[in-house]
């Protein structure tokens, strides 16, 4: 399918349902200099992530993660939405989007004006204390990591997922630790690590949007997650059409009624211009 064949059978399933749930992942916020996990295949580009299980029970672990999350966030706490997330928060303005689901953590879809999201995956710009589950700013935690750590404040790296950095050299076990200042207690980010399910009152209002909805489309995601897999598998039992713009292989694939194979920031824009 050429991409003006594509844009146009886009801009009728988007025109045909106007009760349209979106469903987001890492291939929206490539264009703000985000790096995702997996390549076009669904295949895995670096190291699987950290675990969430190993995060909680060992502290080594957790030196390794804020470690290299301190130089990380640099870059991603300053990332900006691009013309992918903009032209999202447009299109529920003009009354084509019921409802967003975004399999991202960093926040870019609110950042662009989009009003009606569900963080699937939590926030990265927050940290939870997880005995007293008090929750603070991510930003705060850095000018602390920081004063703590001055050998790491002018540090750089290449950037990876998440707000990760490969730092695979550094000495991870001489990192001085924040825990929270109201109990004592471990910090963690407040999103869900792989190894984690995603909290089922979350689970439940996402379902609920679903069934809300008129179709379902899926934006920048290989869908390779199960916790966004599922909202397909669903649609297709419900008999709600599916419809994806992604660079390479989903899931889902033989699932999908349309499919537009393009970068977000590419297609979304001009399927705008169609809408117009």
């Amino acid at each position: 399918m050429t991409i003006v064949n594509g844009l146009k059978r886009l801009a009728t399933f988007v025109s045909q349902h106007p009760r349209l749930l979106v469903l987001t992942g890492a291939g929206v916020s490539a264009a703000s200099g985000i790096p995702g996990y997996r390549d076009e295949n669904g295949d895995w580009m670096c190291r699987q992530p950290i675990q969430g299980p190993a995060f909680i029970a060992d502290e080594q672990t957790r030196k390794r993660y804020w470690s290299r999350s301190l130089i990380g966030w640099r870059h991603f706490g300053s990332a900006v939405p691009n013309a992918a997330h903009r032209a999202l928060a447009e299109l529920e303005k003009l009354g084509h989007v019921h409802h967003l689901i975004t399999q991202n953590v960093d926040g870019l879809h609110q950042q662009a004006g989009s009003q009606h999201v569900t963080d699937l995956h939590g926030r990265l710009d927050r940290v939870v204390c997880l005995t007293c589950c008090k929750t603070t700013l991510r930003s705060n935690l850095q000018c602390e990591l920081e004063r703590r750590n001055p050998a790491l404040r002018h540090l750089d790296a290449t950037q990876a997922p998440d707000g990760d950095a490969l730092l695979e050299k550094l000495d991870f076990f001489s990192l001085k630790l924040v825990d929270c200042d109201e109990c004592g207690g471990i910090l963690k980010p407040d999103v869900v690590f792989y190894g984690e399910n995603v909290p089922t009152e979350r689970v439940r209002f996402s379902m609920d949007k679903l069934y809300d909805a008129d179709a379902l489309l899926v934006v920048g995601s290989s869908l390779m997650v199960y916790s966004g897999f599922r909202f397909c598998r669903e649609a297709k039992r419900l008999g709600l059409p599916i419809g994806a713009i992604n660079l390479g292989r989903t899931r889902a694939d033989d699932l999908l009624d349309l499919k537009v194979v393009e970068r977000c920031a590419v297609v979304l824009p001009k399927l705008l211009e169609q809408l117009a």
